[in-house]
């Protein structure tokens, strides 16, 4: 309950402050590239529920149809006004509204895409899947500059899901585990300072 109050208060004063910022990126978003502002895709949330997520659209409207369903490094799907946004994670604010709707968290495992999860061993999904997805996470900081990770790569979506996806979802299923109103404040800390030296 107090991590669900925080939640909804810092949610909320985060919408209210950034409020310019995100208006700023959205206009940039229309005017870079024909589509709509919002890039919504299906995720997997707390007890394997799926929910729409909400980020600022960073790529070409036909992206699904011309590439993997990761992201690679100078990936041509990417707008310009994608790029910038996605080096300081500004997509990633709309999911302030997913905070206040109950789907998301502010601290808490990334939501993954159903293909991807159905490929999660059961006692890592059940233990990750306990608690609500987030905007941050351990896993998160530690794979910031994931698509650095997948250049060069042959098979980048096979990369992922071989080599990537098992280090995530040890990480997020050790901050199941153990997170508390602590930790995720230092999380949330570490985060805007990675933010800050960008």
């Amino acid at each position: 309950m107090a991590k669900r109050l925080i939640d909804l208060l810092l949610a909320a004063m985060g919408l209210v402050v950034l409020a310019p910022l995100l208006l700023a990126a959205m206009v940039w978003v229309r005017l870079d590239s024909p589509g709509p502002l919002f890039f919504r895709q299906e995720r997997v949330g707390r007890g394997g529920r799926a929910f729409r997520i909400h980020k600022l659209r960073t790529m070409s409207v036909d992206a699904a149809k011309r590439g993997p369903a990761v992201t690679e490094l100078d990936d041509p799907r990417v707008t310009r006004a994608g790029r910038w946004l996605r080096h300081y994670r500004i997509d990633e604010l709309p999911q302030l509204i997913d905070v206040i709707a109950g789907d998301m968290s502010l601290v808490g495992p990334r939501p993954e895409v159903p293909r991807f999860v159905a490929l999660y061993p059961p006692e890592l999904r059940e233990r990750v899947l306990a608690v609500r997805p987030g905007i941050t996470d351990p896993a998160a900081l530690e794979f910031a500059d994931e698509v650095k990770l997948l250049a060069g790569s042959a098979d980048p979506e096979r990369t992922y899901v071989e080599v990537i996806l098992p280090r995530k979802l040890r990480r997020q299923a050790e901050y199941a585990q153990r997170a508390n109103l602590a930790s995720d404040l230092v999380v949330i800390i570490r985060t805007l300072r990675m933010l800050a030296q960008r």
